[in-house]
């Protein structure tokens, strides 16, 4: 919850995501944390853990299974962001930075059942309430899209060490999609629009680093030789 905490710091500026700007801050920006907070709490040594809202579930519960995966996915780009710094692809970078920041909301969101008592918690927690992110994700998919080549095959998870990265980030999207189909009740449903749409733009966000980098994609071919199409 202390990363959750610390993010919620962070105030617009540098980059437009969206309709907003948003200040993605530097390390030596960002204040430490007090001495006498600790990151361990040992409040989970029996197995349990706390939601945003106090209540105590279940390490495997649905909830900790979800965020667990969207932490995956932010740490999975994190190591994208790594291989795209100085590349021809650059560019991305400040993108994947915003959805990091976006997958905590995702995150808090989840971590705070919409029918929990401190609706207090519920609204502070409250995703995309302006319904921006996903028609923002479908314009960067659209602009991305502009020139890419034109495969009828299937596209194998190819085209470099940073396009790989993110084709692994879009299968863990996927993954991080399905976790969240159990708790839709609990959650907005644009934090599940969200997600949707994140695996559709990282896997044009891949596509595009390919083609950036000059690195030509692997397409997939049939045991027997020949080549699948789509219209076969």
């Amino acid at each position: 919850m202390y990363a959750i905490r610390a993010l919620r710091q962070l105030r617009p500026t540098a980059h437009r995501v969206f309709s907003k700007k948003v200040e993605i801050k530097t390390p030596s920006e960002v204040k430490s944390y007090p001495p006498t907070i600790k990151v361990y709490t040992r409040t989970g040594d029996k197995g349990t853990s706390a939601l945003f809202t106090g209540e105590r579930r279940g390490k495997n519960d649905a909830v900790f299974a979800a965020l667990g995966t969207t932490d995956e996915l932010s740490s999975m780009l994190g190591l994208a962001i790594a291989h795209l710094e100085s590349s021809p692809a650059s560019s991305l970078v400040p993108r994947l930075e915003i959805i990091q920041c976006l997958l905590q909301d995702v995150g808090s969101n989840v971590a705070t059942p919409i029918d929990s008592a401190s609706q207090a918690k519920v609204k502070r927690t409250r995703f995309d309430a302006q319904h921006v992110h996903c028609t923002n994700l479908e314009e960067w998919i659209d602009e991305m899209s502009e020139g890419l080549p034109v495969h009828r095959s299937f596209i194998l998870p190819s085209g470099g060490l940073a396009a790989s990265t993110l084709h692994v980030a879009r299968t863990i999207c996927r993954r991080a999609e399905r976790s969240l189909v159990p708790l839709m009740s609990d959650i907005d449903k644009e934090t599940f629009m969200f997600v949707n749409r994140l695996s559709d733009f990282l896997f044009v966000a891949a596509r595009w680093t390919a083609m950036q980098q000059q690195i030509t994609e692997k397409i997939y071919v049939h045991q027997q030789g020949r080549v699948t199409e789509f219209d076969k």
